[in-house]
């Protein structure tokens, strides 16, 4: 066994120890294990939202993206989701303390008076975040595999990886995700940002210089094409992920374990600055697009490691690994919790309303090694039918937002008939070009450049405020008086 292999499996045993351990001295009611007993300080808040920030995607995607994609990469690093969020959800928790809400489903539901609402909430919730857990456990699969030479296959490691997840999930619930996050952050950010300054220090004299070279080796790399990746994508893209961030169910659900208020308006800011710091992964893609080029295909998601093997001793590679194997591990856990609490107080509970609350619990940490299984079978078995559905993922769940929006306001314009036609059109437009593999161009070819280039979550968000306001006119005797105050 070399000492990359040491330090993977190491990692593996302190994040199952940890999240084992989180649970001690703690009565695991549903209210404990699903939101901390809304009794964490800024601190674990952050440490847990922060825990998000940087998964997989973000390790071996946002690399890849700058290798294979230049310039148009910059999107993912922006502050406007906690702009955003500082504003919204302190009053999500406020709201979701007093009526003891327990995941997003619920808030929906109680903010709307439909339970119909609520179960359409918690379908886009677990349709959007299995393929999620999929590209996790795909990027732990090959991070592991890369990281150790090859001597552990993919295979071996994703079943490690959904064994010791289920594991402590189903016993610590979300202490246990704060737990291995701390651990997870810390590694995470050493690891990046010593790459992103080292590597083009080492290898071109400094960040500008690599940009020079850049710019030598392929003219206009660094900037937006006229039609693509063009800025009408950009800038939509980046407006869909900022409405969207905080509208994946275990994000949102995340901010219902803070302690107070201010514990949760202090976070955001933090957050912000180290969602910063993903510009060095950028910087890491950059250098491997100059000093390993030619990577096709998927290929192009593994740069980072594909440098870091020429560049770095192999117990470093190790310690690299281990991150990357912790920015799987610690959303993965979240994201199974949530899904599994989704299914079983929002859609199973809809349906046997007699189910208590100790059935309710057992249920609950039952089906986390469940969605965990469905999970790693499509990631086995390379499905491409769910990972058509990860890349409708960012769209689909910001189709939540303006009913969201909406339902903070003292008084809510829309109603609860216009809510739930407005999300199923939007989810409808969706999936409807995705699953086609339409285009905005191809459909509409005689549309300028600017318009066929924009994302297709932004068409569907608009289609749904559209189709939201028309029937909301129609049935405005149902419009709902929100008990929060105005944000």
């Amino acid at each position: 066994m070399n000492a990359s292999v040491f330090i993977i499996f190491a990692c593996i045993l302190l994040a199952l120890v940890l999240g084992i351990l989180a649970r001690r001295g703690k009565d695991m009611s549903l209210e404990q294990w699903a939101v901390g007993g809304r009794g964490m300080g800024t601190i674990f808040i952050f440490i847990l939202l922060a825990g998000e920030i940087f998964t997989t995607y973000t390790f071996l995607g946002s690399s890849g993206f700058a290798y294979g994609n230049g310039g148009a990469a910059f999107f993912g690093v922006g502050v406007l989701p906690y702009i955003i969020a500082y504003f919204l959800l302190p009053t999500i928790w406020k709201y979701a303390k007093k009526h003891k809400l327990l995941s997003q489903s619920d808030f929906f539901a109680k903010k709307y008076n439909s339970t119909a609402l609520g179960v359409i909430v918690a379908v886009v919730g677990v349709v959007a975040l299995i393929p999620y857990v999929v590209v996790q456990l795909q990027g732990l699969g090959n991070i592991v595999y890369e990281a150790s030479y090859g001597l552990v296959s993919p295979t071996v490691a994703i079943v490690i990886g959904v064994v010791v997840t289920s594991i402590y999930v189903a016993i610590s619930g979300i202490h246990g995700s704060a737990w291995t996050a701390l651990v997870k952050d810390f590694l995470m950010l050493v690891v990046i940002v010593f790459m992103g300054i080292y590597l083009p220090i080492h290898y071109f004299h400094g960040i500008k210089s690599m940009f020079v070279d850049i710019n030598t080796v392929k003219p206009g790399f660094l900037t937006l094409p006229s039609k693509g990746l063009s800025p009408s994508w950009y800038i939509s893209t980046m407006i869909l992920t900022s409405f969207g961030f905080y509208m994946w169910p275990h994000l949102f659900t995340a901010s219902f374990a803070a302690k107070s208020e201010k514990a949760l308006r202090r976070n955001i800011p933090i957050s912000m600055l180290y969602a910063l710091f993903g510009i060095f992964v950028l910087f890491i893609g950059f250098a491997a697009f100059l000093k390993v080029p030619g990577l096709t295909g998927a290929n192009i998601d593994l740069s980072l490691f594909q440098i870091a093997k020429i560049s770095f001793a192999p117990w470093f590679v190790g310690v690299i690994g281990a991150g990357g194997l912790l920015a799987a591990i610690v959303p993965g856990a979240l994201m199974l919790m949530t899904a599994a609490m989704l299914l079983s107080k929002n859609i199973y509970k809809v349906m046997r309303p007699s189910t208590s609350d100790t059935q309710l619990g057992m249920l609950t940490r039952f089906l986390v090694p469940v969605v965990a299984l469905v999970a790693m079978y499509f990631t086995l078995t390379g499905n491409s039918a769910i990972m058509t559905l990860y890349l409708m993922g960012y769209s689909l769940v910001t189709q939540l937002f303006p009913t969201l929006v909406f339902s903070l306001l003292k008084r809510n314009p829309i109603t609860t008939a216009g809510a739930i036609t407005g999300i199923v059109c939007g989810l409808a437009t969706v999936a409807y070009i995705t699953l086609s593999n339409s285009t905005i161009g191809s459909m509409f070819p005689f549309f300028p450049q600017w318009v066929k280039d924009l994302n297709v979550g932004i068409i569907a968000l608009i289609v749904n405020i559209v189709v939201t306001t028309v029937v909301s006119l129609f049935t405005k005797k149902e419009v709902v008086v929100s008990e929060q105050v105005s944000i």
